[in-house]
């Protein structure tokens, strides 16, 4: 079987090549990305990027993008279709070119040269908001992305465009996975540098220093709690009131890509652990239990302004689309993949938490610091 996998040297486009390189049925890889490991000097290739074969696509560029993807997608019998561009957030029209006129690219190259299965990775965002009793949805919830969310709403459009792929090319398998947020600690650098910024960063690292430590111990004196065990990471857990999270390792979705595409399964599937995380969680895992819970309407108020203000570099929308209260109900992957999460939540924040403090990275031009 001849894969092709465009976005490769991302977060979770390098897990995906580990779990490919260790299957037996996958006898060719291909490797996708802007910036390629082997040709622009600024990586050094290694596994499991040394067992792909390269190809140089811009999927923003009109005049090249399609006789580069036809090169790339020669002889494939699957393609897994990662790339989705979340900077410049400021600038959502840049991010519909590349996501949406991106994927459109790829859909139209896969029909042309009749690749028998297309895999696409979507998100949780792609949901219009829970349900109000706070249930969990499945597959069928419907698809319209969050308003106020540039992501949430052009994974929407990513998904209704494949609906009419689809039904054009009926001979064609279309794979949705829609996976929770996707952390593991090579991707710290990338995480720090998107979601963060430098400010960001160094709020984070004064948190878990010394007068973090300090103001935690004295927040314990004053509500008169013991002193725990081991310090925690954080002095306190600020987190908007009733939100929940759902995290995920890319080592996991990949397993559920391998499984997809070897089984050729189709359809949409939810990857993500049972039940979402809430700010009670989170404060009990970071910060011995002290969580400060904060109206979401005032965090909104301030990220926007900070994100006008590029003092951050993210936008509102992804408090909008984490404020939808999104919890996915992963039981039709465990059914039909086979597939069940093998780190908990728990184990996952840990390990990014310690890679963005540390800004781990890894040897590929998304990663590197």
């Amino acid at each position: 079987m001849r894969v092709v996998v465009i976005g490769a040297t991302g977060n979770v486009g390098t897990s995906i090549l580990r779990a490919l390189v260790a299957e037996p049925v996958v006898t060719s890889l291909v490797g996708v990305a802007r910036r390629v490991p082997r040709t622009d000097g600024s990586s050094t290739v290694g596994p499991p990027h040394d067992a792909a074969q390269w190809v140089r696509v811009d999927l923003a560029d009109t005049e090249t993008v399609a006789d580069r993807l036809d090169e790339a997608l020669a002889g494939a019998d699957a393609v897994i279709h990662l790339v989705w561009a979340i900077q410049p957030a400021r600038d959502p029209e840049t991010l519909h070119r590349i996501n949406v006129g991106g994927t459109r690219a790829v859909t139209d190259a896969v029909v042309r040269n009749r690749v028998p299965h297309l895999l696409f990775m979507s998100a949780s965002g792609v949901y219009s908001p829970g349900p109000a009793d706070g249930s969990d949805v499945d597959e069928d919830w419907p698809r319209d992305g969050v308003p106020g969310s540039s992501y949430a709403l052009q994974k929407a459009e990513v998904e209704h465009h494949l609906d009419a792929v689809e039904e054009a090319a009926p001979w064609l398998t279309v794979t949705r996975l829609r996976a929770a947020i996707m952390l593991q600690r090579e991707a710290g650098a990338e995480i720090g540098r998107y979601f963060l910024g430098p400010l960001g960063q160094i709020g984070l690292k004064v948190a878990v220093g010394p007068l973090g430590q300090a103001v935690g111990g004295a927040v314990r004196g004053w509500r008169g709690l013991p002193e725990p065990a081991e310090p925690p990471l954080f002095p306190l857990m600020p987190f908007p009131a009733g939100l929940r999270l759902q995290v995920l390792h890319p080592d996991d979705t990949a397993a559920a890509v391998r499984a997809a595409v070897v089984g050729r399964h189709g359809g949409a599937f939810n990857l993500a652990p049972d039940g979402g995380l809430t700010g009670q969680d989170l404060a009990d895992l970071l910060a011995a239990g002290q969580l400060v819970e904060l109206p979401v309407g005032l965090l909104r108020t301030g990220l926007d302004l900070a994100s006008r203000a590029h003092v951050v570099p993210i936008d509102a929308g992804w408090l909008d689309m984490a404020a939808a209260n999104i919890v996915m109900d992963a039981s039709r992957a465990r059914e039909v993949l086979r597939w069940r999460p093998t780190r908990s939540q728990g184990e996952v924040l840990l390990e990014v938490l310690h890679g963005v403090l540390e800004r781990a990275s890894a040897d590929t031009p998304p990663l590197q610091r």
